[in-house]
């Protein structure tokens, strides 16, 4: 009933975005270790090491086994490999089952695939929860007479 697909799906956002498969992409490739501040117009693809701060507007994606010890700010983000650092994504974030986040993660939308590690917190941006309850009960005096007659404020 639930089987997993036989074919491993690349992940091509929605061509409605902006961020079409025909972009041009900066590649960090298996062998390569970038330290510094990396930035891009273009969707970034990772597949080494990345130490300092990454930064796309676009689509950044980063494979199984690749790792980044930053931070990182992305309009869309499909995460396969290791991130230590905050992870901020302005759309849409996708964890795979081998990813492993060591931060704080804001975004609009998440999706996680069972065996996903996260340690940290999670924000997504969106949320308008309208609770009447919680409205009435906040900064509403009651009062409670005691034997003694003195009046209490809660």
């Amino acid at each position: 009933m639930f089987q997993k697909p036989d074919k491993k799906e690349e992940y091509i956002p929605n061509a409605d975005n902006g961020h079409g498969k025909d972009e041009v992409e900066t590649v960090v490739g298996p062998s390569v270790n970038v330290e510094g501040d990396f930035s891009s117009e273009g969707n970034i693809v990772v597949k080494g090491t990345v130490s300092g701060s990454v930064n796309t507007s676009r689509l950044l994606t980063v494979e199984e086994g690749a790792k980044i010890f930053a931070n990182i700010k992305a309009g869309n983000a499909y995460i396969s490999g290791s991130i230590k650092g905050s992870v901020r994504v302005s759309e849409r974030l996708e964890l795979t089952a081998t990813a492993q986040i060591s931060g704080d993660i804001a975004c609009k939308i998440l999706s996680v695939e069972s065996g996903a590690l996260v340690q940290g917190k999670v924000n997504m941006k969106g949320i308008e929860i309208d609770n009447k309850e919680s409205k009435k009960s906040l900064g509403v005096k009651t009062r409670i007479k005691s034997n003694s007659e003195k009046i209490a404020t809660v």
